[in-house]
């Protein structure tokens, strides 16, 4: 399975439906299971999704661009979730146009516009999750881009969570739940690069 700009959109825009009706109250309480507010993380959410499309524009071959995108301090939580949205555009718009022979580093390993959609899946979903839940929201995002998520981003763990709803096995892999039989996950890390490619 391969993960698409279009995954991405889905996954920033079911991030974005679950948490607007929230944006009246309140977030500076934590995000569930983080160090983090809820401002924070939405605010670190924009930046991952921003820094990936500048990877992929510029294409370093061993660091991150060095650059750092922050919220106004003064920014309110729907301009948050602004921030979120616009920055998940433009990592859907680079995805789409740069060529799939394009490899742009990640501390995870060389990373294709495919890895960079599904680590930009991977960073809206959960972290979406863990503002709505900080926030005492539930979270729903589709099963079908969860399952392709997790197929492409942790090969591995999905072979082994075949028969498991891929939205808590997504949550499981990453560190966030425990499972019938499985406790819950110290360490984790996705692959980057192409499945058929290396770290």
């Amino acid at each position: 399975m391969t993960v698409s700009a279009d995954d991405l959109e889905t996954a920033v825009a079911s991030v974005v439906d679950t948490l607007r009706p929230a944006t009246g109250r309140d977030w500076r309480v934590p995000a569930d299971g983080l160090d983090w507010d809820c401002w924070h993380t939405g605010e670190h959410l924009g930046d991952c999704l921003l820094s990936y499309a500048m990877q992929l524009g510029s294409r370093p071959a061993n660091r991150y661009v060095r650059f750092l995108a922050t919220v106004n301090p003064e920014a309110t939580p729907a301009q948050v979730l602004e921030f979120v949205e616009g920055s998940g555009q433009v990592l859907a718009a680079m995805v789409r146009t740069a060529p799939p022979s394009v490899r742009a580093w990640h501390p995870s390993g060389m990373g294709d516009p495919v890895g960079f959609a599904g680590m930009g899946c991977v960073e809206a979903l959960l972290h979406g999750d863990d503002i709505a839940r900080g926030l005492g929201l539930t979270f729903a995002p589709p099963p079908e881009v969860c399952a392709r998520v997790l197929a492409r981003m942790f090969p591995k763990v999905a072979d082994e969570l075949a028969g498991v709803d891929p939205w808590p096995a997504l949550r499981w892999t990453t560190g966030r739940t425990e499972l019938p039989g499985r406790p819950r996950v110290g360490q984790w890390r996705w692959h980057a690069a192409p499945l058929d490619e290396g770290d």
